[in-house]
């Protein structure tokens, strides 16, 4: 078995010498969060003024810190130097929509208000609004002047590549954008961000000026998203990267333990070779959460192993609800079943394996994703159940493609290339995605669909556009608006139709973040079918010392999820649920 690597003992070398902006990104549930607080504490500490930035639309920096942040800097009270944001969409287009609309309330006809209200309404506005206080903030025009250095704590990888990407996408579209008209209204408002996206571009691949923080856990699947982020990085001209592997169990005192490290060792000895090139700083598993600024600042030294003095609680029981869950959902032949939560709590291996039981039941099945990370298809293997994913690019130029031969037939030459201006918006990519996601849950209607989602914040972003898509569905085609999209919100809030399995894991964030989802989609009319605890250490009986400290600390959260009202299932840790 290869070795297992010893845990950092020292600043790693982003915190020792650090650039003038840091991005943490990764796969969901790796501690991109923890190790962007974590270098925060440390950077201010040292003396060095710091702003922590998340735009991760799911954001709990809140809960780490201990305090309530919006889209301004939050001075961080016990840490001097420390200011914290969050780039909430929702809030950000708001503040958006009313410095447009805003001088024109009373000086132009109602009439015409709220025409220009209608057209900043949709998602396109989200984006680029939240896009435009993260180019701000990277290109030095909305950066406090006193700051040194800029931590930007980000979404799952799917989210963050296309947060990265935009600046250069906006300025290609406004450098080649002759016809003055954009998705966001007329072009002039654009063009004066022009240099600032330019400004972005140089900055983000400027090595000296910013540097990316790939997060892993020691894991297989988690690795190879840091490769694939890796080289998609290298395609924007990224290249001043550093490696965490977080999470690394140093021993093994039992079964349980030793199947552990025996896993991340064989995924960091199998890491692609470029990936293992690059500098690293591997971090000790911890038993507890890391939340206040007392443990952020100890987060890249050694653990202390705390044995409880007390017998971990178990609920044998438990252990069987895999079984009662797959019985339940095996109850309708057709229809949709969504996993949905926070990254990393394991939405996708549960969603495969969930496809896998009902197709040994004879149930024909279809396995989706909507998430641009996902390895559904890897994880699933049962290589007859057909496996859907939705590919951006190509979803992307088949829809341009449509409107451009609907829309655009009976246009002139100058109506035409119009048309064909507004399709290459960056904005073009999510409405193709919308509208292949409401195939997916179309599909539904004569197949039982299992769908892995991308991780919360995304996953709620899409919900939240789908009244704003379908009129921009409607406005750029003739065809009218598809049966699938027409249909997507009654089908998503018919649970005799859709059965939402929130997925957690028994720990504090992915709790609260879990409780959040079901309040969101509530709002959305949207009601959770079950919730599912998933990999709990307490049910496994292990007994190696750290192992057994962490699964006390799940105890409290696994009975704050049980005993609440509804379906409940819980599933022990599982070496081949970790794919």
């Amino acid at each position: 078995m290869p070795a297992v690597e010893p845990p950092a003992v020292a600043d790693p070398a982003f915190v020792a010498s650090p650039h003038p902006n840091i991005f943490f990104t990764g796969k969901g549930g790796v501690g991109k969060t923890t190790c962007a607080c974590a270098t925060a504490v440390l950077l201010a500490r040292a003396g060095r003024k710091v702003l922590l930035v998340s735009t991760d639309p799911a954001s709990n920096l809140d809960q780490v810190l201990g305090v309530s942040l919006g889209l301004e800097p939050v001075a961080i009270a016990d840490v001097p130097g420390l200011s914290a944001m969050n780039l909430d969409p929702e809030r950000a287009a708001a503040q958006y929509r009313e410095r447009i609309v805003g001088p024109a309330r009373g000086v132009l006809p109602e009439s015409l208000v709220r025409s220009m209200e209608e057209q900043l309404s949709g998602a396109c506005t989200v984006e680029i609004a939240a896009f435009d206080l993260f180019a701000g903030i990277l290109a030095g025009e909305t950066r406090p002047a006193d700051v040194e250095t800029v931590i930007f704590d980000t979404a799952p990888t799917g989210h963050t590549l296309r947060l990265l990407k935009l600046p250069a996408a906006w300025s290609d579209y406004l450098e080649n954008n002759t016809t003055g008209n954009t998705c966001l209204g007329p072009l002039q408002g654009l063009k004066e961000k022009q240099q600032l996206y330019a400004e972005a571009v140089r900055v983000l691949a400027h090595p000296d000026l910013s540097e990316v923080i790939l997060v892993s856990r020691p894991q297989a699947a988690s690795l190879r998203e840091a490769e694939r982020t890796r080289r998609e990085l290298a395609d924007l001209g990224i290249s001043r990267l550093h490696l965490v592997v977080n999470g690394l169990l140093p021993h093994g005192a039992d079964p349980v333990a030793v199947s552990w490290t025996g896993r991340a060792a064989e995924a960091i000895a199998n890491m692609a070779p470029q990936l293992a090139s690059l500098p690293r700083t591997t971090v000790a598993l911890n038993a507890s959460a890391f939340q206040g600024i007392a443990a952020l600042a100890g987060f890249f030294s050694s653990p202390v192993i705390a044995v409880p003095s007390d017998p971990i609680p178990y609920n044998p029981p438990l252990a069987a609800s895999w079984d009662k869950l797959v019985d339940d959902l095996a109850s309708i032949p057709c229809g949709m079943i969504m996993t949905m939560g926070k990254g990393g709590v394991g939405k996708t291996i549960l969603a495969a394996k969930i496809a896998e039981a009902l197709a040994s039941r004879g149930i024909p099945v279809v396995l989706a994703t909507t998430d641009p990370a996902s390895h559904a298809a890897e994880a699933c293997a049962n290589r007859s159940i057909e496996v859907v994913s939705i590919d951006a690019a190509a979803e992307t130029a088949a829809y341009r493609e449509e409107v451009l031969a609907s829309a655009g037939a009976g246009l002139d030459p100058e109506g035409r290339a119009l048309l064909d201006e507004d399709l290459r918006s960056p904005c073009t990519e999510e409405i193709a995605v919308f509208r292949a996601f409401a195939r997916i849950v179309q599909r539904g209607v004569g197949a039982l669909v299992v769908c892995d989602t991308a991780p919360t914040g995304h996953t709620l972003l899409l919900l939240d556009a789908t009244q704003a898509y379908h009129r921009e569905l409607g406005r750029q085609t003739t065809t009218g608006v598809p049966e699938c999209v027409l249909q997507l919100l009654p089908r998503l809030r018919d649970p005799a139709f859709n059965r939402v399995l929130i997925v957690t894991l028994p720990e504090a964030t992915p709790v609260q973040e879990a409780g959040a989802l079901e309040q969101d989609l509530a709002r959305a009319g949207i009601r959770p079918h079950a919730w599912i605890i998933n990999q709990a250490l307490g049910l496994t009986r292990t007994l190696d010392p750290l192992l057994r400290a962490k699964a006390g600390q799940e105890d409290r959260w696994l009975r704050d999820v049980l005993v609440r009202p509804g379906r409940a299932y819980a599933i022990p840790w599982r070496e081949d649920y970790l794919y």
